[in-house]
């Protein structure tokens, strides 16, 4: 049983080694999300995303921040996430230069000078995390004549991040 301490430990160790997040901005008129690459300083965020200017995100926040979800699945399908919190532009220099890396600059045909460069910053405020349940764990809890549902309520943590 792990408590929602270990949990959030959990997703953000996962998270580093798989920094993928299906992205999106709440209320929108689409309501599309997209795969996106997640950076982060510490444990809690913000999450830092680079994009470019044209991004569908970047005309759907009409120059000012809006209300946004990224949704989490780990790398093993063990760990699950959702994540909501306020996404900006945050064109601040240094911290471009903190998070820029090869991997990023391979996006950009300019490099780290490229005019369509834009960081996006999601301020988290909440997260929902499930620890993955396996239905073979859960068929085998029902032979046992337990229910599944009583053991796994213990791997679900809603934290403020």
């Amino acid at each position: 049983m792990a408590d929602d301490a270990e949990i959030e430990a959990r997703f953000w160790k996962d998270l580093k080694a798989a920094p993928f997040v299906m992205l999106g901005l709440i209320d929108a008129r689409d309501g599309h999300t997209q795969p996106m690459t997640a950076q982060f300083e510490r444990n809690g965020g913000p999450l830092y995303f680079f994009t470019t200017k044209d991004n569908g995100l970047i005309a759907g926040l009409g120059g000012s921040s809006h209300r946004a979800i990224a949704t989490y699945t780990g790398k093993g399908h063990d760990l699950f996430a959702s994540i909501h919190g306020t996404l900006n532009v945050d064109q601040d220099e240094a911290t471009i230069d903190r998070l820029w890396n090869p991997h990023v600059e391979a996006w950009f045909e300019g490099g780290r000078n490229d005019p369509k460069l834009t960081l996006l910053r999601l301020d988290t405020e909440k997260a929902e995390l499930w620890l993955g349940g396996s239905s073979i764990g859960a068929m085998l809890t029902r032979l046992l004549g337990k229910d599944p549902k009583d053991s796994y309520k213990d791997n679900v943590a809603e934290v403020t991040l």
